[in-house]
C-alpha cells in the first residue's frame, strides 16, 4: 500500500545524515585523539579498543539488523542506549570523543515526535557536559550552570526536532490535500462535460417528444378530420358543407403547425381562459361527431399558468379525439373541477371501452402522460369493455397573473357550469389518430 504522506526530499536527506553522523564523528574523534602527543602508557590501545567496540555497535546495527526492524521503537531505544554508552566510555577516557557524543543529538530525532525525544537529548547533553567537567574542582554554581545549559539545550533541540516533524507532517497533508483537490477538479471537469453532453442530448430528446406530441395533437388529428369530411363529400350530391369543413380543418391545422413549431399555445387559449376554451373545443367536437357531449365546470375558476392550461387543453383534445375514433359512443361528458390546490379534468363516454389491441398504451395516451408529468400531474384510466372509458387528469393549480395575457377575468363570458353542448353547428372538427 502506498504511503499517503510520503517523506519529503529534506526528510530523506536528514535520515541519511542521521545514519552517517556516528561514523563521521567517531572517525574524527579517533583521528584527533591519535594525533594528540603525550599519550599515557597503554592509552592508544584502550582508545582503539573502545573505538572498535563503538564501531562494531553502530556497524552491526546497520548491517545485521533488517531494515523493517530498525524502524521499531524498541530497536531505536536499544541502539541509542548502546551509542550513548560507548560515547560515554570514550569521552571519559578521552574528552576529545565528546565529538562522537554529538551524534546522540541526531539519533534523538528517531524518537520524535514523543517525550522520549527530550529524554534522549537530555541524556546526550549530560554525557557531553559531564565528560568535560573537572569534577574534582566542581562547585555548586558550576554544576547548576551546566544543568541549566542541559535544560535549555534539551528544550531547544528536542522541541525543535518535534516542531520540525510536526511542520513537515502538516506540509505533507497540505500537499496531499492540494493533489486531491486537483484530482477532484479534474474529475468534476470531466463530469461537467458529461452532464453538458447529457443535458444537450436530453434537450434534443425533449424537443423531439414535444414535436411528436404537437404533430399528433394537431396535424394528425386535423388530417384525420379532413379525410373524414372528404369521404363524406364523396357519398353525397351536395358536398359543399363537407368541403367547407375540410377547408376549415386544413386552415386550422396549418395554423396549429406553425404555432407548434414556434412552441406557442393553442389559438383557443389566446383570448380565453381554460373553461371557455374547453367549451369551444367541446362544441366543435360535438357538432362534427354528432356525439352528445355534456360539459361541466365546478369550483371557483382561477386563471392558471399557461403551461397548465395548455396541458389540460391538449389532454382534453386527445381524449375527445380517441372517443371519436375508437369508442363508438353516443354520449360523453367533460368535467373541469377547480378544487383549490388541484385542477381535475374528467372525460368519460359510454362506448366500447379500451380493447386489448390498444391496452391503454398507445401513443396518444403516452403523450397525455408525458404532458401531465411535465407539469407535475398524473393520469388515471378506467375502462370496461362494453361499458365505456373514463379518463381523469390531475394537475396542480398553479395560478397565472393578469400580466401573462390579456384575458377576461375568471367567470367573465364563461360557459355556465353543467352546459350541454348542442350539435348541429358548422364548426371545424378535431378528430384523432389511434391511441
Amino acid at each position: 500500500m502506498n504511503d499517503p504522506f510520503p517523506p519529503s526530499q529534506w526528510e530523506r536527506r536528514f535520515e541519511r545524515l542521521v545514519e552517517i553522523v556516528p561514523f563521521v564523528t567517531l572517525a574524527a574523534s579517533l583521528a584527533i585523539s591519535l594525533a594528540t602527543p603525550d599519550q599515557p602508557t597503554g592509552g592508544v590501545l584502550r582508545t582503539l579498543a573502545f573505538t572498535a567496540l563503538a564501531l562494531a555497535w553502530i556497524l552491526g546495527a546497520r548491517l545485521l539488523v533488517p531494515a523493517e526492524v530498525r524502524g521499531r521503537r524498541a530497536f531505536v531505544s536499544v541502539h541509542f542506549a548502546g551509542v550513548l554508552a560507548t560515547a560515554a566510555l570514550l569521552s571519559f577516557h578521552d574528552p576529545i570523543f565528546v565529538i562522537y557524543c554529538i551524534s546522540g543529538f541526531f539519533l534523538a530525532a528517531n524518537f520524535a515526535p514523543s517525550k522520549w525525544t527530550f529524554a534522549a537529548v537530555a541524556a546526550t547533553s549530560c554525557i557531553v557536559y559531564g565528560s568535560t567537567l573537572d569534577w574534582s574542582q566542581a562547585t555548586v554554581q558550576l554544576v547548576a550552570f551546566h544543568l541549566a545549559i542541559v535544560a535549555v539545550q534539551t528544550v531547544a533541540i528536542g522541541g525543535g526536532a518535534i516542531a520540525g516533524i510536526r511542520i513537515e507532517d502538516r506540509q505533507r497533508k497540505y500537499r496531499k490535500a492540494v493533489t486531491d483537490l486537483q484530482t477532484a477538479l479534474e474529475e468534476n471537469a470531466d463530469l461537467h462535460a458529461q452532464l453538458l453532453t447529457q443535458a444537450h442530448q436530453a434537450g434534443i430528446l425533449d424537443e423531439r417528444q414535444r414535436m411528436a406530441r404537437e404533430i399528433h395533437d394537431t396535424l394528425a388529428q386535423g388530417l384525420t378530420g379532413i379525410i373524414t369530411q372528404l369521404r363524406a363529400a364523396q357519398r353525397v350530391e351536395n358536398a359543399d358543407t363537407h368541403v367547407e369543413l375540410a377547408l376549415n380543418l386544413a386552415r386550422d391545422s396549418l395554423t396549429e403547425a406553425r404555432r407548434s413549431v414556434a412552441a406557442l399555445q393553442p389559438h383557443q387559449l389566446e383570448n380565453a381562459h381554460l373553461p371557455d376554451a374547453m367549451t369551444t373545443l367541446a362544441r366543435n367536437w360535438s357538432q362534427t361527431t354528432g356525439v352528445d357531449l355534456h360539459v361541466e365546470v365546478t369550483g371557483d375558476r382561477v386563471p392558471l399558468s399557461p403551461a397548465i392550461e395548455v396541458t389540460l387543453f391538449r389532454v382534453a383534445q386527445e381524449a375527445l379525439a380517441n372517443v371519436a375514433k375508437h369508442a363508438g359512443a353516443t354520449r360523453a361528458g367533460l368535467t373541469l373541477s377547480y378544487t383549490g390546490t388541484l385542477v381535475l379534468l374528467d372525460i368519460r363516454d359510454d362506448g366500447i371501452g379500451i380493447q386489448d389491441t390498444h391496452d391503454g398504451k398507445g401513443f396518444g395516451l403516452s403523450s397525455m402522460r408525458q404532458r401531465l408529468r411535465g407539469v407535475g400531474g398524473s393520469l388515471e384510466i378506467e375502462s370496461t369493455p362494453g361499458e365505456g372509458t373514463a379518463i381523469s387528469a390531475t394537475v396542480p393549480a398553479l395560478q397565472s397573473t393578469p400580466a401573462h395575457r390579456g384575458t377576461p377575468t375568471p367567470g367573465e363570458d364563461a360557459a355556465p357550469a353543467g352546459d350541454t353542448v348542442p350539435a348541429g353547428d358548422t364548426a371545424p372538427a378535431l378528430e384523432g389518430n389511434p391511441q
